[in-house]
């Protein structure tokens, strides 16, 4: 799995909460959120096993059980689709999973495809076939990040707008100048951590930030660390064990020589990363690996080596 492939399941579980208040403005009428979210990934994989061997993309999909109000046991299944290129075949993809999902569980659905690729004319909405008088449409819901407007997602309050300017940020890169790139993302993690949001989210979308948009030159990630260091100390944000140790990390990386090599020094550091968090934390072999960008069988592996 990419890394950005990672970084977005992560995120959708740390504030999905959030996603649907941006996505439902009665949410709070509609969903139970006293109970607990369920996520249903080992039962989506159930639905569409992968072929260990096979080398077609993989796609980032996230199905979660939400409770509603309307009664003690009446749930839903939300299905949530994270495109990052123009694909013909995503709309058949999307009815594929209605109806596997909904052929098991016999509950309602409703799903989310998020598009965060660079194709202004790639917008699918819903699969449709006709034959012989029989006719079939499957809608779904289609959020688009590459025309959406920065100016409104700034003055919103939700969680989940700040994803979306770090993916708009995202697609950026290789339009700008790297120093410009670095200049937008610093904006964006001075107005995250002027947000009255929760230490657990702003830690959540800090990390998913830093990860996402990555720069060409290894220093200016390094560099942009150390601003978001400067920039939690003057607003008394405390950022979590995950920025102390991404700090303390670069700078044994730094001594030995990591830099060499932008893909090969990245590795490193999120080996060494990983390595940290493993002897340091109680987190679990999932949540780092989402943390890192490695996979979750190089985790365990670490996990195994380091006992």
């Amino acid at each position: 799995m990419k890394r950005d492939d990672s970084l977005w399941k992560a995120i959708l579980e740390d504030i999905f909460d959030d996603f649907l208040r941006f996505f439902f403005e009665n949410a709070d009428e509609l969903f139970d959120f006293e109970r607990p979210f369920e996520f249903l990934d080992k039962e989506l994989e159930q639905l569409f096993p992968t072929n260990p061997d096979d080398f077609s993309p993989k796609y980032v999909d996230k199905l979660v059980k939400v409770f509603t109000k309307e009664g003690s046991e009446q749930w839903i299944l939300v299905h949530i689709e994270v495109q990052g290129s123009s694909d013909a075949t995503f709309e058949h993809r999307m009815f594929q999973y209605f109806y596997r999902i909904y052929d098991k569980y016999q509950r309602p659905v409703t799903a989310f495809a998020i598009l965060t690729d660079r194709n202004k004319g790639f917008k699918p909405s819903h699969f449709q076939q006709t034959y012989l008088g029989t006719r079939l449409r499957y809608d779904f819901n289609v959020y688009k990040v590459l025309h959406q407007r920065e100016d409104l997602l700034l003055k919103s309050e939700n969680p989940f707008a700040m994803v979306v300017l770090t993916a708009l940020v995202a697609l950026k890169k290789g339009k700008i100048t790297e120093d410009e790139l670095f200049s937008n993302q610093l904006a964006l993690a001075k107005s995250l951590l002027e947000r009255q949001f929760s230490k657990d989210k702003i830690r959540a979308l800090m990390n998913f930030l830093k990860l996402y948009v990555r720069f060409g030159e290894v220093g200016k990630n390094h560099k942009f660390e150390e601003e978001i260091a400067l920039l939690a100390n003057k607003t008394k944000k405390t950022m979590g064990i995950e920025e102390f140790v991404l700090e303390r990390e670069r700078r044994i990386g730094e001594k030995k020589g990591i830099e060499k090599g932008i893909e090969k020094g990245i590795e490193a550091k999120s080996i060494a990363f990983a390595q940290a968090l493993l002897a340091e934390t109680d987190f679990d072999d999932a949540k780092i690996a989402s943390l890192t960008g490695l996979s979750l069988e190089a985790v365990q592996k670490l996990r195994a080596s380091q006992k």
